[in-house]
């Protein structure tokens, strides 16, 4: 690849925003100047230049291989128009979270993911993908299919993140039995009479596989060397086992003791963006905004819209609850570290060029929307 040089731009550095120039070779970063520079390059007209963005956790992916309920789309355009969204969103590493086992049969996180990932394989041999993709396999432990499901999954060079999940309704995330019955009859389409038996079903799914399940992913993380997140902790006790089990992540904590419960054994918490740009959750749970006031929100997740990762960081700052390059870090350096990426994530010497160029346009009734005018991942633009 050619020297790159990105000039007159704001740079956004771990501690500090400097007005300098970039300098790229081979897709690696070589220099990062402060002042001006009248070398030729690319002028990001006063623009941002950030670090690419590391998602860890959407299901993004998911929503265009079932775009309605029990509608399956084709895997190759699903992802293609994923991986897209993602990088206009100026996402250069995305983890795809991809759900395993359903006890219902019509689900997506009821079938076979082999097809899936052979086409995420092929498309990446093929160049033919903008963003670097890897898997986030998200397990639901009181699925009777959960195991068998995870097959084309084990061993996988991409296999980078496995998350614990227990979405039995009256507890973590569905606490409220209320909010559960809005998601799964608005979004899912069911009916009542077919939510209640769902509810009783999945206690008696719960009782029977959810603490066999659990054990076999711990072992698995433990002997394959995969980062291991917990899901919806709700009280100490949900942090403490999963922090006993080797989770070095809590995954949307419910409740402001759960997230101060992970911060004090180390565990790098994950709230999701349309949580901050929505002004709380959509499940009556903690706001990600009131765990950033108390220094309790590590990496941002931009969940069910990739949009909002950036959406986030500029409310943020916007509120002055952080500082740009605090915001900017939940998006890049802290997600980064917490799977074991330390050659991105920041716009440092040596590290991948995965860059993005930004802008922040005042809005007409206040604040401001971030948007993303380039993307290069290690020094290729791929918007």
């Amino acid at each position: 690849m050619s020297t790159l040089v990105f000039r007159n731009g704001r740079i956004v550095l771990a501690d500090e925003v400097v007005q300098g120039s970039v300098q790229a070779d081979r897709g690696r970063i070589t220099a990062v100047d402060s002042g001006s520079t009248h070398a030729a390059g690319h002028d990001l007209e006063g623009d941002y230049l950030m670090p690419g963005l590391v998602e860890i956790h959407t299901d993004n992916f998911e929503r265009h291989l079932m775009p309605r309920p029990k509608v399956q789309w084709a895997e190759m355009p699903a992802l293609l128009a994923h991986d897209a969204e993602v990088a206009a969103a100026g996402i250069t590493t995305v983890f795809d979270a991809l759900g395993v086992g359903d006890a219902d049969p019509d689900s997506l996180r009821g079938s076979a993911w082999s097809g899936v990932v052979e086409t995420i394989d092929t498309c990446a041999a093929q160049g033919l993908l903008r963003a670097d993709h890897h898997l986030h396999v998200r397990c639901e432990l009181p699925a009777p299919n959960t195991i068998d499901l995870f097959e084309p999954f084990d061993g996988h060079e991409r296999l980078s993140l496995i998350s614990l999940m227990d979405h039995t309704p009256g507890q973590r995330q569905w606490e409220d039995i209320e909010q559960a019955r809005v998601y799964y009859t608005g979004k899912k389409g069911w009916s009542l009479e077919k939510f209640l038996r769902q509810v009783e079903y999945s206690t008696e799914l719960q009782a029977r596989y959810a603490q066999p399940h659990r054990q076999y992913f711990v072992d698995y993380c433990r002997t394959h060397g995969i980062a291991l997140a917990s899901h919806d902790d709700t009280t100490e006790d949900h942090v403490q086992q999963a922090h006993a089990e080797g989770a070095s992540v809590s995954e949307f904590p419910t409740t402001v003791a759960a997230a101060r419960a992970a911060h004090e054994r180390g565990m790098c918490t994950v709230m999701g963006g349309p949580n901050i740009v929505r002004g709380g959750s959509h499940s009556g749970n903690v706001a990600a905004a009131e765990l950033a006031r108390l220094g309790l929100l590590d990496i941002l997740s931009s969940d069910y819209v990739p949009g909002s990762l950036l959406g986030a960081v500029a409310r943020l700052v916007h509120d002055g609850i952080l500082t740009l390059p605090q915001a900017v870090a939940t998006v890049t350096r802290n997600p980064a570290r917490a799977c074991s990426m330390d050659d991105r994530g920041e716009i440092r010497q040596s590290l991948r060029a995965d860059l993005i160029q930004v802008r922040l346009v005042d809005l007409p009734k206040g604040g401001q929307q971030a948007v993303v005018r380039a993307a290069w991942r290690e020094g290729r633009r791929v918007i």
